[in-house]
């Protein structure tokens, strides 16, 4: 499968990797002491601090590898190892529920540990650029489809109350696993392109 092939796999595949259902009960542990009525706030400037991180990895992403002397190859590997290890996470969430803990005294988070890395993680500021590094004469269409996944994920994420409430936790769990699964396949297809490259070099 062609991981870059469209606007839509893109936005779809960027999605998954923000885990927006995943994030739910993060956002529900940072922000137990913050009022009801500012909680959605918070969460749209956090949202929004992440899309700005991720747009800065997006447009720059590039010079930061030529500077650094990384290949699509090495990026490619490593990008489908940090998706899997995401994916796992997904599908076999770790003990105790959030991996980030709660803020101390009621405290607001402040881009950490929201933005980054619960929103934009490694795994998201990986597949942007390379998504860019494989066609970046498609720059502006990765931009508009991070832009879709970044609003379908803030959407998701300002409704997490209601969403916990409606739709319950179970619910919630299962089809952040349902994801995972997904996102897994899509890891190792990434991995296995990464690979591929990796033997050509020596062909």
């Amino acid at each position: 499968m062609e991981l870059s092939a469209s606007f839509l796999s893109a936005a779809f595949l960027l999605l998954l990797v923000l885990d927006p259902f995943g994030n739910i009960p993060i956002v529900a542990a940072l922000l137990r002491g913050v009022t009801p009525a500012r909680r959605w706030r918070v969460v749209l400037r956090e949202c929004l601090m992440a899309y700005v991180v991720l747009t800065i990895f997006l447009f720059f992403g590039q010079r930061v590898m030529s500077f650094l002397q990384l290949s699509e190859v090495s990026l490619g590997i490593s990008g489908g190892v940090v998706l899997f290890l995401i994916a796992l996470r997904m599908i076999f969430p770790p003990p105790g529920g959030s991996v980030f803990g709660d803020t101390p005294g009621g405290a607001e988070p402040f881009i950490v540990p929201l933005a980054v890395p619960a929103i934009a993680g490694p795994s998201a500021m990986a597949m942007v650029m390379l998504l860019v590094s494989r066609e970046p004469d498609r720059l502006f269409e990765w931009f508009g489809a991070m832009s879709l996944a970044m609003a379908v994920s803030t959407a998701v994420l300002v409704a997490s109350g209601k969403l916990i409430h409606v739709l319950g936790e179970r619910v919630l769990t299962a089809v952040e696993r349902l994801m995972g699964l997904i996102l897994s396949a899509l890891a190792i297809e990434m991995l296995l392109r990464g690979i591929s490259g990796f033997v050509k070099t020596f062909a």
